[in-house]
């Protein structure tokens, strides 16, 4: 994911991650349903069904818009880099402030949208409940991993390893790998396959954000990427 954003228009650079973020929530939850409504009650090809869209969408708005915002969608992914001094822009910490306000709203905004094409209410809550130590865990390690792999991202390989590893996160974390507060909260937005009940959200949030914590500091750990044995 590149940082490389100092020669862009600052609005510019907020209108790629706000929508960035909006068409990756429309693309989960819109798979969500549509792979809900055809799967006839087989959760595994639901499940199949919403990872695939989500690693596609994932490549493809990561490849098309990181050239102008760093294709964050996240915002412990933006307050990873602004930790490590590598968010682009002479203000960072107004920047990291900007970038998480416009992912906030992208989130929102898909989760209507994604409601919109499927004709049903746009404003809605999720009733689906997802708690526990176990999907707590998942959570943390989801986002950890994450973390990892855009700081150890060797250039240009970025997109395809984070598609990548969000699509086998799917299937081997018990949470299904939100590993984004953003997620989080277009998610609570939609009574849907996809969905996670707000009582349950707040929870999530404090493991991904330990989880994010963990993935710098293994950053730190492993040393420079040029480094080899």
């Amino acid at each position: 994911m590149s940082t490389n954003t100092l020669r862009t228009p600052p609005w510019r650079v907020l209108l790629a991650e706000f929508l960035g973020t909006a068409a990756l929530l429309c693309a989960v939850i819109g798979s969500g349903i549509m792979a809900e409504r055809l799967a006839g009650g087989n959760a595994a090809i639901a499940l199949l069904a919403n990872t695939l869209a989500t690693v596609f969408a994932l490549y493809v708005l990561i490849e098309t818009l990181g050239p102008v915002s760093g294709a964050h969608f996240n915002p412990l992914v933006t307050l990873a880099l602004w930790s490590k001094g590598t968010l682009a822009h002479e203000k960072r910490a107004q920047s990291a402030i900007f970038f998480i306000a416009s992912q906030l709203l992208g989130a929102v905004a898909g989760a209507w949208l994604a409601h919109a094409m499927f004709d049903l209410q746009l404003l809605q809550f999720s009733t689906k409940v997802r708690t526990g130590p176990g999907q707590w865990i998942a959570e943390a390690v989801a986002t950890a991993g994450l973390v990892l792999v855009i700081l150890r991202a060797p250039a240009g390989k970025a997109s395809a390893l984070v598609a990548c590893y969000i699509g086998a996160a799917y299937w081997f974390t018990a949470s299904t790998s939100f590993a984004n507060p953003a997620a989080v909260l277009g998610r609570m937005l939609s009574d849907s396959f996809a969905g996670i009940a707000p009582a349950n959200a707040p929870a999530f949030v404090v493991a991904q954000t330990v989880g994010a914590g963990v993935g710098v500091l293994l950053d730190r750990w492993l040393g420079p990427r040029h480094e080899r044995c």
